[in-house]
């Protein structure tokens, strides 16, 4: 006869492993979206048996580690006031979220050669939607670029959030760094140009700040 608390301990066990796995996933595909089962096991601390115990295939193992950092970033996203000047609600999401939203595209990446594209546009939908509604609010308000489809834009931010995660994971940012470069990096591109031949800077209050060559 099994006793409760055995039961408890193992399926406790199996949390945990599941846990280490899909941590282990998000990490090793963010560094290269080829990476293999034995990889992710490797790095997770356990055996390609464990792995596949819990994940019958690598398509289902990147099924769940998308899910389950969209499901990280959304709990984050949710929680966060983006009402406002947009170019401050982007700042916030930036500066909170940045890491999970890089992670997430990295191992969206991953998903793409291996998921079918309906399965993919249905996970990705939510955050992405949440980013484009932004976008297609500041564009409204005359705040952001309307030259330039807000999926572009999203797909900018997506690729400079991918692009910081790389450099911090090599060591060429810190991260303490991150958000503000990435922040600076995407207000650039989605900034209506006022004036070309002198640039508007966007200070961290959301006031503008013309800087010039000129001298008084």
């Amino acid at each position: 006869m099994h006793r409760p608390g055995a039961r408890t301990a193992r399926r406790a066990d199996a949390e945990h492993n599941m846990a280490k796995i899909l941590d282990a996933a998000a990490a090793c595909l963010s560094r290269s979206t080829t990476a293999s089962v034995g990889e992710i096991a490797q790095a997770a601390g356990v055996g390609r048996v464990t792995v596949y115990g819990h994940f019958p295939s690598r398509e289902a193992l990147i099924e769940a580690t998308l899910t389950r950092l969209l499901e990280q970033g959304e709990a984050v996203l949710a929680g966060l006031d983006l009402t406002g000047d947009p170019r401050e609600a982007l700042r916030t999401l930036i500066e909170s979220s940045w890491r999970l939203i890089a992670d997430a595209s990295a191992v969206l990446e991953a998903a793409q050669s291996t998921l079918p594209p309906g399965r993919i546009r249905e996970l990705h939908a939510k955050p992405a939607q949440r980013v484009e509604e932004l976008i297609r609010r500041g564009q409204s308000e005359g705040v952001f670029r309307a030259d330039l489809p807000p999926t572009w834009l999203v797909s900018v931010l997506y690729h400079v959030l991918k692009g910081a995660a790389a450099d911090v994971s090599s060591g060429r940012l810190d991260p303490s760094d991150a958000p503000q470069f990435i922040v600076a990096t995407v207000l650039a591109a989605y900034v209506t140009p006022t004036n070309p031949g002198h640039p508007m800077w966007w200070a961290r209050d959301g006031s503008p700040s013309r800087q010039s060559n000129e001298t008084t």
